[in-house]
């Protein structure tokens, strides 16, 4: 009886030694993988300054609706008002541009094919990014193990990000897989070759929704399938886009909570008819309507702007009501020669979004004078994924 005893406990001790071995083990697993990351210092220092708005613009909230205020005037003062708020806006938004149809969150990326590149593995994918259109695209996945945070990359095409295409400085996903993330480049390739750019549902012929919210389903779709891949940490994926893109990534973001941040390279962050690159307008982001289509430019007498955009002009409506739904998410705007300095009137509406949320730090802005990205741009852009995805979750 005494040796069944002592039998039993040595079991139970052999057991406990082995469950707490595996655990450290993975545990010191996943910390590898992390720490392989972030590197031995810290992107903050690189990056906070990028968080506050210049003294000139401290303070100040330009002529832009408050989205701390509901449509009939009552001011949002709780965290618990703001959720109401934050309804309200969705709401009121999937309704002038159309409802989505139902997500397609039940398929994974099929694999096409694979190559060998540097310290990752470039797959070519595809999936369904509309109920009946399928997408291809690139997943570039770094060696080594581990849960690692991800990214998905959207523009004209999903070769640039990946290092494939011709225009240089807008390779955000083999820049960050490079830092570790597993990235999703897709983009609308045929689309752009025959000038329509974006995505209409159900057809070309009668779009139901505008066709900049079809771009954010799609991307709400590539989510789906990016969280399912071995290795992705569902928290923890942002999208990043440049102009085109930085529009596609800015309506997706906000759209669609589960990303965990957003990047938007230039996109015109808010309404403006003064720019042809702030051309919500055009027929393939928030002014659809049936072909023949506007002649592409300027708003002017001669060529009006049609569809749902002067609507949303009209009854006052701007973008600062999307950016709040980030909150309190962190967005970074990678402003350029669309998004000066000045642009943080817009972005202050978010900024006290987040403090009613109780948050500091959720939203940041970078310029530089030209439109196109360079190398100082990209390497701030990397720091802020690496520091809200990486250094912040830890």
């Amino acid at each position: 009886m005494v040796n069944s005893v002592w039998m039993i406990k040595f079991y139970i001790v052999v057991v406990l030694i082995f469950l707490s071995v595996s655990l450290c083990y993975g545990a010191a697993e996943k910390t590898e993988a992390v720490d392989a990351l972030v590197g031995t210092e810290s992107v903050w220092n690189n990056i906070k300054e990028y968080f506050a708005p210049p003294p000139e613009y401290a303070g100040k909230f330009g002529d832009y609706p408050s989205p701390l205020k509901f449509y009939d005037g009552t001011p949002v003062k709780t965290a618990q008002e703001w959720q109401r708020r934050r309804t309200e806006i969705l709401e009121r938004w999937h309704s002038l541009m159309g409802e989505w149809p139902p997500l397609l969150s039940d398929q994974q990326l099929k694999i096409i094919s694979s190559e060998r590149v540097e310290n990752y593995t470039r797959h070519k994918v595809e999936f369904n990014w509309l109920p009946d259109e399928k997408a291809d695209g690139y997943l570039l996945v770094p060696d080594g193990g581990g849960v690692r945070p991800a990214a998905i990359s959207v523009f004209y095409d999903p070769e640039t990000a990946v290092g494939l295409g011709t225009r240089p400085h807008r390779d955000f996903a083999l820049q960050l897989v490079r830092r570790g993330f597993i990235t999703l480049s897709i983009g609308t390739r045929a689309a752009s070759a025959r000038k329509e750019f974006a995505l209409y549902y159900p057809s070309i012929e009668k779009a139901d929704v505008q066709p900049l919210s079809m771009l954010a389903y799609a991307a709400a779709n590539a989510w789906h399938v990016l969280a399912k891949v071995e290795g992705v940490d569902s928290e923890r994926i942002a999208i990043v886009g440049h102009s085109f893109g930085g529009k596609w990534a800015m309506f997706a973001s906000c759209l669609f909570d589960k990303f965990a941040a957003g990047v938007w390279s230039d996109p015109g962050i808010v309404f403006g008819e003064e720019r042809n690159s702030i051309n919500y307008w055009e027929p393939w982001y928030l002014g659809y309507h049936p072909k023949p289509w506007r002649k592409r430019g300027l708003i002017i007498e001669k060529n009006p702007a049609k569809g749902l955009y002067p609507k949303l002009r009209r009854q006052g409506h701007n973008l600062t009501e999307l950016h709040a739904l980030m909150a309190p998410r962190p967005f970074l705007v990678s402003g350029g020669s669309e998004d000066p300095r000045s642009r943080w009137t817009a972005l202050n509406h978010s900024v006290a979004v987040n403090r009613v949320l109780g948050v500091e730090n959720r939203v940041a802005m970078t310029n530089r004078p030209e439109h196109s990205l360079d190398p100082e741009a990209m390497r701030q852009v990397c720091d802020f994924l690496v520091y809200v995805l990486i250094e912040n979750k830890k």
